[in-house]
C-alpha cells in the first residue's frame, strides 16, 4: 500500500493547483498526507482485525475521527462522525483509493494458468467498498483497481512462481487492459495526451479510475507512473494514489522514494504500516 501513500503525498499539493506536465519536484516541503493515506491505512487495519464488513466500518470511522481534517468528501465526512453504519450509495473515488491492501490478500497462483479469480481475498475488495460506496460504480472502481494490482503481482513474481512463467511487462499491460475493459467496462483505449488537455477535477470512480490505470499503462517505472498521473490534473492526490498502488505491485518502489514518504507519516499511521508489512509476510 506504500504506492498509494506515495501517490497521495506527492499529489497533495496539486489537487487544487493542477499541473499538466511531468516536470515537477516529486516531494515538496508543502506536501502532506490526506484522506487517501488515512483510509488506506484504515483498510489495512480492518483486514488485520478480521476483514469483515463491521471491521471496515469500525476502522473507517475510527481513523476518520482520529484525522478529522484530512480532506474527506462531504458525505463520507458526515458518515464518519455519525452513528449510522449503513452505506450511502456513493460512486465516489474513495473506494478505489483505499482498496490497495485488499489486493495484497488475494492469494491465488492459478490466474495465469486458468484465468480464474482467487476464491480468497476477492470478497474483501467488495466489502471494503460497499460499507459506504455501495453504488455499482463505487464497487466497480474498487474492483478495477484491485484487479490491476493483483495482475501486477504476477509480473513482479508475487504469484507467478510454481504456477506459471513470469509475465513480461507488455503481457501484463495487455492482460490488464483486456480484463478491465471486457469484465468491468472501462475504456482504456485513450492515451494520456488525449486525456490531458480537457481533463479536470472529477471525484467519481468512473471519472478517475480509468485515467489512473491508463497512467500506469503508459509508464516505464514507479516514478514515471506517479508523474503520469499527476500530469493529467484533476483530483491529483487520489489519481496518483490509485496509479501508485498499481505501480508498486508491478515495479516495486525505489528505497529513496519509500524512505522520503515515511518522513511524512506520523507514529500512528507508520505503526499500522509496519504491522501490515509483518502481516503480509506471514500471511
Amino acid at each position: 500500500m506504500i504506492g498509494a501513500i506515495i501517490g497521495d503525498i506527492v499529489g497533495s499539493v496539486y489537487e487544487w493547483n493542477n499541473i499538466k506536465t511531468k516536470d515537477f519536484h516529486l516531494f515538496g516541503e508543502d506536501c502532506f498526507f490526506t484522506d487517501d493515506t488515512v483510509m488506506t491505512i484504515a483498510t489495512a487495519d480492518a483486514i488485520m482485525n478480521g476483514g469483515e464488513a463491521d471491521n471496515f466500518i469500525d476502522a473507517y470511522k475510527k481513523w476518520g475521527r482520529l484525522y478529522p481534517d484530512a480532506g474527506y468528501g462531504g458525505r463520507f465526512g458526515s458518515w464518519i462522525h455519525s452513528g449510522d453504519r449503513m452505506p450511502y450509495n456513493s460512486w465516489g473515488n474513495g473506494s478505489a483509493m483505499r482498496v490497495s491492501p485488499c489486493a495484497w490478500v488475494m492469494n491465488c497462483g492459478f490466474y495465469g494458468r486458468t484465468g480464474c479469480w482467487p476464491s480468497n481475498g476477492w470478497e474483501c475488495v467488495t466489502k471494503s467498498a460497499e460499507v459506504t460506496h455501495n453504488h455499482p460504480e463505487g464497487i466497480k472502481g474498487a474492483q478495477a483497481t484491485a484487479a490491476a494490482i493483483f495482475l501486477s503481482r504476477f509480473y513482479s513474481g508475487g504469484h507467478a512462481f510454481d504456477y506459471c512463467r513470469l509475465w513480461s511487462l507488455e503481457e501484463l499491460k495487455a492482460e490488464m487492459k483486456n480484463l478491465i475493459e471486457s469484465d468491468l467496462g472501462y475504456d482504456l483505449s485513450r492515451t494520456l495526451d488525449e486525456i490531458r488537455p480537457t481533463y479536470h477535477f472529477n471525484e467519481s470512480c468512473q471519472g478517475t479510475v480509468p485515467e489512473a490505470i491508463i497512467a500506469f499503462l503508459e509508464s516505464t517505472d514507479f516514478e514515471d507512473a506517479i508523474r503520469n498521473a499527476i500530469s493529467l490534473g484533476g483530483d491529483s492526490d487520489t489519481l496518483a494514489a490509485i496509479t501508485g498502488s498499481i505501480a508498486e505491485a508491478a515495479y516495486g518502489v525505489p528505497d529513496w522514494i519509500k524512505d522520503k514518504a515515511f518522513d511524512y507519516l506520523d507514529e500512528p499511521l507508520r505503526g499500522v504500516y509496519d504491522r501490515w508489512e509483518t502481516y503480509i509476510k506471514n500471511d
